[in-house]
């Protein structure tokens, strides 16, 4: 049976809630309404001084900004779907995988941003257009500083560390997809603002205007490298993955405890940002309830939704002695 931590100790009921906090705001949803504003009013600006200074390189990079804007709509429209339905009873676990579900989206989108940045750079490559250096020097610089600005706000708490591809970000530490999606739209955008400085400085003073190009197709190659890794993981937690064997292991061995119970069926694995459900099936001798049993989990914070099933061993009974 399953029981709701947030209910007295030693109480089991079969009626609780499955909002596991996805009905509050989270830290990472003002930060991202602002920075879409910043992105859009940057990509109007490089729009239009890309038309009137004649700069392909600005205008480009004003529609590159435009498809991050879109992105980071969806990343707002995504913190506010999962507040409003976090009660729905249709969602057997909440709304959390729609964090998952929004930085999907944004890893195709960005994988599509680094499609179109490696083909755009190669056109230019083969087909070189004439660039007004002093102004798009300036926008460039301007939509780098707007870039930088959004990446601090956004950073620090979503965009992870490196991690590899099975880590689970437990023990507190909250890994909103969603913010991570976010902050590398805007680290897009920011490398590709610094490479078009450095190119636009090469190609100004030392008429080097094959860099632009050259640059670009660098910085696609880092944009798809980003795209994948975000793509690996939220797909994990769309499509229910298991948690790290070690970690399998240690929530294995805290329900088996020293009295012989024994684990046979073990499920775990995220049902929103930091957040895990459980399910075990446990065989012993001399059966304990489920809740002794979910006890032995308590200091695992992040295990939000426990199910513990037991069942009597069945193993045949000792035959008896002979008599004399």
């Amino acid at each position: 049976m399953s029981v709701d931590p947030h209910q007295n100790p030693g109480q089991e009921s079969l009626q609780h809630g499955h909002t596991f906090g996805q009905d509050k705001r989270k830290p990472g949803e003002r930060r991202t309404l602002f920075v879409v504003g910043m992105t859009a009013v940057m990509m109007v600006v490089e729009i239009a001084a890309g038309l009137a200074y004649g700069s392909m390189a600005l205008l480009a990079d004003g529609l590159h900004m435009a498809s991050h804007t879109v992105a980071l709509t969806i990343s707002v429209a995504a913190y506010v779907a999962a507040r409003r339905f976090a009660r729905d009873t249709r969602f057997s676990f909440g709304t959390g995988k729609i964090n998952a579900l929004a930085g999907y989206t944004s890893a195709v989108l960005l994988a599509l941003f680094s499609f179109g940045m490696a083909y755009e750079s190669i056109e230019r490559l083969l087909h070189p257009v004439a660039i007004s250096f002093d102004q798009a020097i300036i926008v460039a610089v301007i939509g780098l500083l707007v870039n930088g600005l959004s990446a601090v706000i956004l950073g620090g708490h979503g965009h992870g560390h490196g991690h590899g591809d099975d880590h689970d970000h437990h023990h507190g530490h909250q890994h909103d997809h969603n913010l991570r999606g976010a902050y590398l739209h805007v680290m897009a955008d920011a490398v590709t603002s610094l490479t078009a400085i450095f190119a636009l400085l090469a190609g100004r003073f030392y008429g080097l205007n094959w860099l632009d190009p050259v640059m670009g197709i660098a910085g696609s190659l880092l944009v798809g490298s980003w795209s994948i890794s975000l793509l690996r993981q939220s797909g994990r937690v769309l499509l229910d993955r298991q948690m790290r064997p070690d970690r399998l292991s240690k929530i294995r061995q805290s329900l088996e405890g020293d009295d012989g119970a024994r684990v046979v069926d073990l499920h775990a694995w995220s049902i929103g940002p930091g957040i895990f459900s459980v399910l075990a099936v446990i065989v012993a001798d001399a059966p304990l309830s489920p809740e002794t049993y979910r006890k032995r989990l308590a200091g695992e914070k992040d295990l939000v939704h426990i199910t513990v099933e037991v069942h009597p061993s069945t193993k045949p009974a000792r035959p008896a002695a002979p008599s004399d």
